[in-house]
């Protein structure tokens, strides 16, 4: 979802400012820079971060100040790993609030559609290293299936905390909003799973979370 949101009272801005860049400093200080040094990590980084940009584009309006679209945060995680994800998803998010001039919608919407999904991606991801069998089916059902479904649901949620602080009816979340987020959740699971399905089958160097001789290998 991308809200168009009236500005934030300004302590509250500030903080979230601070919060925010402060947890990105520290992703990026842990981040490997010089894969993207690489020039054919680069270019899958760049090809990558513009089919996310034109999932974006095919959005659909729901009611004022409300566009609802696919986010692929789950892929770009499992591609890139958090620091490089979030540094795509904070390009998107930077353009269409220039492109909507909704500059002050930009940290808001950072936090709901970057931050918050792919929290949520490599939560389920770590998770699942931990506590399952590596196995493939694993990893597409679950790492890309489930948790893509999971990390849509999950802006779904925030986003609907948002919109009734704002004043938005009861009645208008439970039978518009929350149904158009049922379907995106099918949607984004679906996409994000037929997507790293072929990716780890024939290019699996492009998903940095995939390791054949993790996931395949003796097995």
């Amino acid at each position: 979802m991308h809200l168009l949101c009236p500005p934030l009272p300004f302590p509250l801005l500030s903080a979230l400012w601070l919060l925010t860049l402060g947890g990105l400093w520290l992703l990026a200080q842990r981040a490997p820079w010089r894969l993207l040094l690489n020039a054919e990590n680069f270019n899958i980084f760049l090809g990558a971060s513009a089919a996310v940009l034109a999932l974006w584009l095919v959005r659909a309006g729901l009611g004022p100040n409300l566009r609802l679209h696919l986010i692929g945060a789950t892929a770009l995680t499992l591609m890139f790993r958090p620091t490089f994800a979030l540094l795509a998803l904070s390009l998107i998010v930077g353009g269409f609030s220039v492109f909507d001039h909704q500059l002050s919608a930009f940290l808001p919407n950072l936090l709901l559609m970057g931050v918050l999904p792919v929290a949520v991606s490599w939560a389920s991801h770590r998770l699942a290293q931990r506590f399952l069998p590596p196995n493939f089916f694993v990893y597409v059902y679950l790492n890309a299936f489930a948790s893509a479904a999971l990390s849509m649901l999950s802006v779904g949620l925030a986003g609907l905390i948002c919109l009734a602080l704002n004043g938005r009816s009861s009645h208008y979340l439970l039978s518009q909003y929350l149904p158009a987020f049922v379907l995106l959740a099918w949607s984004e699971a679906l996409l994000t799973g037929m997507a790293m399905s072929l990716m780890v089958v024939w290019k699996p160097r492009w998903v940095s979370t995939f390791s054949d001789a993790w996931y395949l290998r003796g097995r």
